[in-house]
């Protein structure tokens, strides 16, 4: 049955239909990124297994696993509607974790809609974003435990000055801070560059005098704490470095260079946007645009942006406590792919042509690239294994004492009280970036299990687009509100007389076939007091 052939007052008919909210698979196969990685990834893997150098386990796994996604011959799930019969077939996604815009789009809206519902109170935040120098931006892409001390001191100095500036604007002894931080690995040109995006509770929390805990949001950081948290982030990394024998005066022990040395020629060519393969090794990336000498232009610095010693702190962007709708499209900003498929095109010689999101300072608008090479800039954006992408902080973090009535799903969750303050969460009057984004503070209009739900159905299989697709809710992208996955004839088991069910009706194993697996692999022990 076809979806044109419904009535309008059924929910997949007219009106649906009318507002453009009917399911197309999605099409990998058609897209340039899917062709040229088809066609490229063999003979790049060839060429490098003949220089004796070959391209990492994990890499080519992610790579060869994108081929897979989301084509059908490789496995797929139906998808039926009980009341009107529509069968629907979704492919298998390869849940990639490096590149693969469909994944990717699907993680981030999962997210997103985890953040809101689950984790960040209502309360003022504000994200803080770190960019580090080059040559750490190379370390940081293969060494995990560098990434968590850099990230850590970072957090600390920024939780240092709010509770610095809590105890001048309220006299607050001691405060407790939170954040969420999301690892991103990309540039704007598909180039490596390890950098952090924190969400802080703009604000600390703290206990009264009857002893309920309180939250004391805060005023703005003026362009003068910036610069001092940047200062303190610049000297603590020149320590923690100089601990760790990665100072100026030590030697350099590249071990990734060593062990993997395709891989440490990818990471130092990306991040420094250079050609690591091929006939044009050694040169810079290919850039389109009017073309101008950037070292003439004078230096602009934004407001609450400062950077000292090649670290780089921004701290201008806030979002009041009840617009859950912008702080959601800032946590989808975080947690987003590194490519966009719209914007890469093919040029008339075969070449790919990337649009920039923003226009350079020299005047950059697009970048060139060979299949051969995007196929290599595409290999550096992988992350290694347990490689956490996702950080909490402080009192959100999974094993502080207060968590459980600070988030929204916490299971002693109580509305958390407010100091009045002229930026109080109450009164979202202003955001800084974006004034006019006040007026638009509108409560979620899904309740968070009915929105987690549906980022779950639409998570399956995402329209084309959909991923990149901003303000649209999940239940707009939901493919099918009243669908049932099936998974073959265990899935259509149902209780028959006198016998116990094989499967439930969601098609897993009942309890009774779990608890007998269990005795005989040893796990469980029938009780002698029970008999059958």
């Amino acid at each position: 049955m076809d979806s044109q052939s419904l009535p309008a007052s059924h929910p997949h008919g007219a009106a649906r239909r009318g507002a453009d909210r009917r399911y197309a698979r999605r099409k990998p196969e058609a897209s340039d990124l899917y062709q040229i990685v088809q066609q490229e990834l063999e003979s790049f893997l060839a060429a490098a297994s003949a220089r004796e150098r070959p391209v990492p386990r994990f890499v080519a796994r992610e790579l060869r696993a994108f081929l897979r996604c989301g084509i059908l011959a490789n496995g797929f799930v139906r998808v039926h509607c009980d009341g009107c019969g529509l069968d629907r077939v979704v492919a298998f996604s390869c849940k990639g974790r490096g590149f693969c815009p469909s994944c990717g789009g699907r993680r981030m809206a999962d997210t997103a809609a985890h953040l809101v519902d689950r984790v960040l109170p209502e309360v003022p935040v504000r994200q803080w974003v770190l960019s580090l120098p080059f040559a750490l931006r190379y370390r940081l892409a293969y060494d995990a435990p560098l990434v968590r001390d850099v990230l850590d001191v970072f957090v600390r100095c920024v939780f240092a000055s709010l509770r610095r500036r809590a105890r001048k604007q309220g006299a607050i002894a001691r405060g407790h801070c939170g954040a969420v931080t999301f690892v991103q690995r990309f540039g704007d040109a598909l180039n490596l560059n390890v950098h952090f995006h924190s969400l802080l509770l703009d604000g600390v929390y703290a206990r009264s005098a009857e002893g309920t805990l309180r939250f004391h949001p805060l005023s703005p950081p003026d362009d003068t704490e910036v610069e001092r948290v940047a200062g303190q982030v610049a000297r603590r990394l020149a320590r923690l470095l100089e601990r760790r024998g990665l100072g100026d005066d030590t030697p350099d022990d590249d071990t990734l260079a060593t062990e993997e040395p395709l891989l440490a020629s990818l990471y130092a060519a990306s991040v420094t946007s250079r050609i690591a393969t091929g006939s044009r090794s050694g040169q810079r990336v290919l850039r389109v645009g009017d073309r101008i000498d950037a070292d003439d232009l004078p230096v602009l610095q934004g407001e609450r942006c400062a950077s000292v010693g090649g670290v780089s702190v921004h701290a201008n962007v806030s979002v009041p406590a009840r617009d859950r709708r912008r702080l959601e499209r800032l946590c989808r900003y975080g947690a987003r792919p590194p490519i966009a498929t719209e914007r890469l095109s093919r040029l008339e010689d075969g070449r790919l042509l990337y649009r920039l999101k923003h226009r350079w300072r020299d005047g950059t608008t697009h970048v060139v690239f060979t299949p051969q090479e995007l196929v290599e800039k595409l290999a550096a954006l992988v992350p290694p294994p347990r490689f956490h992408l996702v950080r909490y902080h402080g009192v959100l973090g999974p094993c502080a004492s207060e968590r459980d009535r600070i988030v929204p799903a916490g299971e002693g969750a109580r509305p958390i009280q407010s100091s009045s303050s002229p930026e109080s969460a109450s009164t979202p009057s202003r955001v800084d970036g974006d004034p006019a984004s006040a007026a638009s503070a509108t409560p979620p209009d899904l309740a968070s299990s009915e929105r987690l739900e549906s980022a779950r159905v639409a998570g399956h299989g995402l329209p084309e687009g959909a991923p990149r697709a901003a303000g649209r809710s999940r239940r707009e992208r939901a493919a099918l509100g009243c669908a049932r996955l099936h998974q073959g004839a265990a899935a259509r088991a149902h209780r028959s007389e006198g016998r116990e069910a094989v499967h439930d009706p969601a098609g897993r194993p009942s309890a009774a076939r779990r608890n007998a697996a269990a005795r005989r692999n040893g796990l469980l022990r029938r009780d002698p007091a029970v008999t059958d």
